[in-house]
């Protein structure tokens, strides 16, 4: 079997300030929100241990919000290096420009 190789650390995110990685981590939380939408709303929550209702449906999208974040935080689905490398490239592109 042949060894995982890990991908060499990106030297060029360590240039990235907190509130860039903060902006690339809460976009990956917004893109995963997006994707666990649909999920919930097809539960038949009638079903659920909470039963339903109006209130269970008025707190649904935040619940989805805060998983959402909690994932992204975890790692998520690997977006926010990818977002945040595009976020330097743009900057180093502006202040390349005379």
């Amino acid at each position: 079997m042949k060894p995982v190789t890990l991908p060499a650390h990106d030297t060029a995110l360590d240039r990235a300030t907190p509130k860039m990685r903060q902006a690339a981590q809460a976009f990956e939380a917004q893109a995963l929100a997006q994707l666990l939408g649909p999920i919930f709303a097809t539960v038949d929550s009638s079903k659920t241990v909470m039963g339903g209702g109006a209130g269970e449906s008025t707190w649904q999208p935040m619940l989805v919000d805060a998983m959402a974040k909690r994932i992204a935080g975890a790692g998520g689905l690997g977006l926010a290096q990818p977002v945040l490398r595009e976020m330097l490239r743009m900057q180093a592109n502006r202040e390349a420009q005379p």
